[in-house]
């Protein structure tokens, strides 16, 4: 369903998602502040032409300018407003009747000696119902005044934004005995001819004023709330007047959660290139397959006459084979990021903005978790934290971390604060996985590191290329590959401490507890001192990985979120090994972890922790104080987490095979949910069945889904060619991908310098 003019649709249709938040048809509308709404019109002249229904709305729009602003001026007269600050100009014009006065002001705009405002907005009607009592004859009159004017505010359209704002209709049973002659039958007889006069004008014009219906709607589900059965109610006019703003300011400001009225972004000079890149991969892709194919029937296996032998084709060359693996990941790719790029770029499919019920958050919690009870398996070992159970853990957070996302919960601050635990556990695996893995093999080699940060990056790299999006937009990897890298770093510079070392002298375990000090260290001063923080990855070129609007503060404030957490999980890998070593717990399948008694106290307190952390966080009133203590008191819940699931034998000894299944595509679905599951850079919804909500969800999710799970198979595939164990080859290959970097960079320069 192609979306169609947005801008169209956010002034004629919608419909209210729960009591006040209005959603446009196909398209999201911003919320804008008073600096965004200042930043738009600033130097600009605002006009509001018409009666007290339009003088609500002027107020509504000045108080998007100045909350503070009251409403005070004369009821039937003008009324000025300005803001020096912004060089703002914003006026209310009495005129209550579609007639010869509003007619001559209009014009005195057309006449080049007066400066035109460069937003008008006008309507009226009711007056002229409720002094004619209603007559055809004044109907009449309307259409002869409107026939007049309408050719005025095309001429004033060519330069300037006009609206012409529809009859609100009336709740009849409230409206006092002297209006009870505006009745929703005249009103819509007095916007049909309002609509066909100036649509039939406005065809033999350059330039169309613009019909505002939109306010129809909204009344029609809020004018019963109306204190006199003739005005809308504050919420009503509000929303109107945000629409507006929507309207005008979207093409400027170009807010990311505004798709409405928003034109296509151009493509840049990288995304033109990478549209090549992929299309010669496809037709290269397609060529290659075609002589393969045509070789393997001509060296097909057939039957010699003579011996009564079957004769063996030859067997194709490595080379061959690679480059057609090769080709056929990058021709799949394409087609993936051309979908990436129709979803979130391109005015092709709807977006929606997100909005939030407890039922559309906990119903699917619950849904996958009986879901993934019902799958469940033994595990091929019963070992703390093992590889069935890490991915079920990566798994169903990542499924409760999507639902997060698609329902808005952000905006329930328990809910918030447990996401944030979930995420600090992804961190804590970071730190748990990679230690254990240094520690027990002893591997520091150019090849691990290689796969580690190919596989972590290689998602994200294509998506900023494709999507026109800085590397830190996609946080989450940024963060997880820095981790790795100070994992490593740690672990790796000298003295090189592991577990074969370990074993043989006892003080290599104070070696590296006073490692891990050290680090702790380095962690603690970083996150006090934002100028040092800000200072290193201020340098070229981690300023061009870690930037985000021209600074690296939302970097900093990512990392700092989650701080102590991977740590955490190094240390907890220590202990656990040392334990494991020193044969001080039980791994055998179904038995505890510990003693009876010492496991059934270890539960007791795990569970209660759990508990504890939950009522706090569900207690949270301020988001900034209680993500100040998040990063020290996030382990209590994981490590609590980790042990009620490892404690009890059986509990250890079996995994949920649907939820380990997602967690082995984890990072694929947290990215991929950016652009074709979520909509606008994960501020609304993408839509790609209009009208049904659920099934809409269905498809988009399965799609998504199986996109996710496509590019986990092409990342691994492309892995073995891209990153090979030899080391000469390995090293023509990173020389490559430099060459690549410094490419992208070049072109990147170029982008800006154009753009500026």
């Amino acid at each position: 369903f192609k979306g169609g003019d947005t801008c169209e649709y956010l002034l004629s249709s919608g419909r209210f998602l729960g009591e006040k938040v209005w959603q446009p048809h196909s398209c999201m509308m911003h919320k804008y502040k008073n600096s965004e709404a200042k930043n738009c019109l600033i130097d600009k002249h605002v006009v509001f032409v018409g009666d007290s229904r339009i003088r609500q709305l002027f107020y509504s729009f000045i108080k998007l300018i100045n909350p503070q602003v009251k409403e005070e001026g004369i009821k039937h007269g003008n009324i000025p407003f300005e803001d020096k600050s912004a060089s703002i100009k914003v006026d209310f014009l009495w005129y209550p009747e579609v007639n010869g006065s509003m007619r001559q002001r209009i014009k005195s705009w057309t006449e080049g000696s007066v400066a035109k405002p460069h937003i008008i907005v006008v309507g009226a009607a009711t007056w002229s119902i409720k002094i004619h009592n209603g007559s055809n004859e004044a109907l009449a009159q309307y259409k002869i005044n409107i026939t007049s004017i309408a050719p005025l505010l095309e001429k004033l359209a060519i330069s300037s934004d006009v609206y012409w704002v529809l009859q609100d209709p009336v709740y009849e049973d409230m409206l006092s005995e002297s209006r009870k002659m505006i009745t929703n039958e005249k009103i819509d007889a007095y916007n049909e001819a309002a609509v066909r006069i100036l649509n039939s004008s406005s065809r033999n014009s350059k330039a169309k004023v613009k019909v505002f219906s939109v306010s129809k709607l909204i009344a029609q589900e809020t004018i019963m709330k109306s204190a006199d059965g003739l005005h809308l109610p504050e919420s009503s006019r509000d929303t109107n007047a945000m629409i507006l703003m929507n309207v005008y300011c979207n093409k400027i400001m170009k807010p990311i959660d505004g798709s409405c009225c928003q034109p296509q972004p151009p493509l840049t000079l990288i995304q033109k290139i990478a549209f090549c890149f992929f299309t010669l991969s496809i037709i290269g892709y397609l060529v290659v397959s075609l002589i393969h194919r045509n070789n393997y029937r001509k060296n097909k296996s057939c039957t010699d006459l003579e011996g009564g032998e079957e004769k063996k084709p030859a067997i194709s060359t490595p080379n061959v084979s690679t480059l057609e693996m090769l080709l056929h990941c990058f021709c799949k790719l394409g087609l993936i990021m051309t979908y990436f790029y129709l979803c979130d770029r391109a005015d092709l499919f709807m977006k929606e903005n997100k909005f939030y019920t407890h039922s559309s958050f906990f119903i699917p919690i619950v849904y996958i978790l009986v879901l993934g009870v019902f799958y469940t398996e033994n595990t091929k070992e019963t070992k703390v934290l093992n590889r069935e159970q890490t991915d079920e853990w990566k798994g169903w957070m990542q499924l409760v971390i999507l639902i997060y996302h698609i329902s808005g919960a952000s905006t329930f601050l328990p809910v918030y604060m447990h996401i944030r635990v979930l995420v600090a556990a992804y961190l804590f695996q970071t730190g748990y996985g990679h230690f254990s893995y240094f520690w027990i093999k002893g591997d520091f080699g150019v090849y691990r590191v290689c796969q580690v940060l190919f596989r972590l990056n290689f998602l994200v790299v294509i998506l900023c290329i494709v999507m026109d999006r800085p590397y830190q937009f996609y946080y989450f990897v940024p963060l997880v590959t820095v981790w790795f890298m100070i994992i490593y770093a740690t672990l790796a510079v000298w003295p090189q401490i592991v577990q074969k070392k370990a074993n043989g002298n006892c003080l290599w375990h104070f070696g590296l507890l006073l490692k891990l000090i050290c680090l702790l260290t380095c962690i603690y001063f970083l996150s006090y001192s934002q100028g040092a923080f800000e200072k290193i990855f201020s340098f070229w070129p981690l300023s061009k990985c870690f930037e985000l609007n021209g600074n690296v503060y939302e970097w900093w404030f990512r990392w700092k979120l989650d701080r102590y957490v991977v740590f955490h999980g190094m240390l907890f890998a220590f202990i656990y090994l040392a334990l494991q070593k020193h044969q001080m717990i039980s791994e055998g399948k179904g038995d505890p972890l510990f003693s009876n008694r010492v496991s059934n106290v270890l539960l007791f307190i795990s569970i209660v922790s759990f508990l504890t952390y939950s009522i706090w966080a569900s207690s949270c009133k301020n988001k900034t104080e209680c993500n100040e203590l998040h990063p020290s008191i996030s382990v209590v819940q994981i490590l609590a987490f980790i042990l009620i699931r490892n404690i009890p034998g059986y509990v250890r000894s079996v995994y949920s095979s649907f939820f380990a299944w997602f967690g082995k595509i984890s990072l694929e679905l947290f990215i991929c949910q950016y652009h074709i599951w979520l909509a606008a850079d994960t501020k609304g919804i993408l839509v790609l069945i209009p009208g049904y909500p659920m099934f809409n969800v269905l498809v988009s999710t399965f799609i998504f889904v199986c996109v996710a799970h496509e590019i986990s198979q092409i990342t691994n595939d492309l892995a073995q060619i891209v990153v090979p164990k030899d080391n000469s080859t390995l090293l023509k290959r990173l020389l490559c991908i430099a060459g690549f970097f410094s490419g992208l960079h070049f072109f990147s320069a170029m982008q800006d310098q154009s753009r500026h």
